[in-house]
């Protein structure tokens, strides 16, 4: 059989590698996957010029030079957003779509609380980095979940990077012009993963909305886990069977 062929794209904290790590070690053989970093790091700041079709091009890149002329795609958080753009411009490409939770799905059919969170988020401008990262992690979960205190010791080099970032995803977020036709007409499955303690007034107004899009749709709650624990990072033996099935049913095979 011939392997799954699959490109992950990371979200805007934890690079690829300890993102997608245990991921990858759960999905085992039968899977040909890359993790990518996201081009919005590749430098010390974020390109004057990027945009989510910044990181749609350069997946496309990553495909073409392993002679992939379609592939299944899966994006976490920001990387799920880019994920999202890249699926609307170039669906011929995909075999398949998973989002682990993206950050952003849209303007299109927001509820009053969705708008108020987007609101806030549009406040975290301006503040110093570490109390930015502090409040961009609080808007990701439910009141009532603690979030742990930073590990001990320096932050990894690349954490430096991440304020800046996140702010390039934000601002990207105002002004990208997601087609919902173009998502409307693309008729692969699509898995969207859901941590059931993350902020439902946004990961899970996205599925919402998303669910009405996309003609071939599927939800999988995860109800302990929350954006910064995120399934795939703590049960990736779910998430791995999870993935092989959604693969194998686009591929039109049996599921392991």
């Amino acid at each position: 059989m011939t392997p799954f062929r699959v490109i992950l794209l990371p979200g805007s904290v934890l690079p690829a590698g300890p993102a997608y790590g245990r991921l990858l070690e759960a999905l085992g053989t039968g899977v040909d996957a890359v993790a990518k970093d996201l081009e919005l790091y590749a430098d010390d700041s974020p390109p004057a010029d990027w945009t989510l079709d910044t990181e749609g091009d350069a997946v496309l890149r990553e495909a073409d030079a392993r002679g992939w002329d379609s592939f299944h795609l899966v994006g976490y958080s920001g990387g799920g957003s880019a994920s999202l753009a890249l699926t609307a411009a170039h669906p011929e490409r995909l075999r398949s779509l998973a989002l682990l939770e993206p950050a952003w799905a849209g303007t299109w059919d927001w509820s009053p609380e969705h708008a108020e969170l987007w609101k806030k988020y549009d406040q975290l401008n301006g503040l110093p980095p570490g109390a930015f990262m502090a409040a961009f992690m609080r808007l990701g979960v439910r009141d009532d979940v603690v979030l742990p205190p930073p590990p001990p010791g320096p932050p990894p080099p690349w954490m430096a990077r991440r304020p800046a970032g996140i702010g390039a995803f934000l601002k990207a977020f105002k002004s990208y012009n997601l087609d919902r036709s173009r998502l409307a007409g693309f008729d692969r499955p699509v898995l969207f993963i859901l941590g059931g303690k993350s902020n439902p007034d946004d990961y899970a107004d996205n599925a919402a909305r998303l669910s009405r899009v996309f003609p071939d749709f599927r939800l999988e709650v995860f109800p302990d886990r929350h954006h910064f624990d995120p399934p795939h990072r703590i049960e990736p033996e779910r998430v791995a069977a999870l993935l092989q099935e959604h693969w194998a049913r686009a591929e039109g095979s049996p599921g392991p």
